[in-house]
């Protein structure tokens, strides 16, 4: 079973066991359409609860869990990572991808230069942007680093092709930034 994570669970809400959600959807509010969360403690272990309501307040979801009634008992979940398992997620358009779907891909630039795997995603002011980590050209690498990184814009400019099957991304980006 794969997980998603879609969001990130902040501080209570009020006295009543609410919680302040931190969305990765895009609309926010979209994390509310999975009846169901899996939220995940930084040790790993999984806690699957059904979402009672929630609502957008400004940048930030508000949502009430079950079995969490109380402000101490919101408090607990604070840091938790929300997940859903990957079947759940809708189908995705001509040239879109989940993240987490290419987590781990081969990525080669337009010329040959295997520039490493997708390692992560930031969302920058810019945009995505895909951190890949290792290649032909780590050993360029700063001594004393474990490894070379390349941060790609992860926008259609930059992202030629993308082989899913093939578990490989072909990228518009140097090796080297002068």
């Amino acid at each position: 079973m794969r997980w998603v994570e879609l969001g990130r669970i902040g501080a209570p809400f009020g006295l009543a066991g609410a919680l302040h959600v931190s969305s990765y959807t895009e609309p926010p509010e979209a994390l509310l359409e999975y009846g169901e969360w899996a939220l995940r403690r930084e040790g790993g272990e999984r806690r699957k609860l059904r979402l009672l309501e929630g609502f957008l307040q400004g940048e930030r979801l508000v949502a009430r869990l079950e079995g969490v009634e109380s402000r101490d008992a919101a408090a607990l979940l604070t840091g938790a990572w929300v997940e859903v398992e990957r079947s759940e997620l809708p189908p995705t358009g001509d040239r879109e991808y989940y993240r987490a779907d290419l987590l781990g891909f081969e990525v080669e630039n337009l010329e040959g230069i295997a520039l490493g795997k997708v390692a992560y995603f930031i969302d920058a002011p810019a945009g995505a942007v895909m951190v890949v980590a290792g290649g032909e050209d780590a050993a360029a690498a700063t001594p004393g680093t474990s490894r070379k990184e390349h941060w790609v814009l992860a926008d259609p400019a930059h992202l030629r092709r993308v082989d899913l099957a093939a578990g490989r991304i072909l990228v518009d980006w140097p090796a080297e930034l002068e």
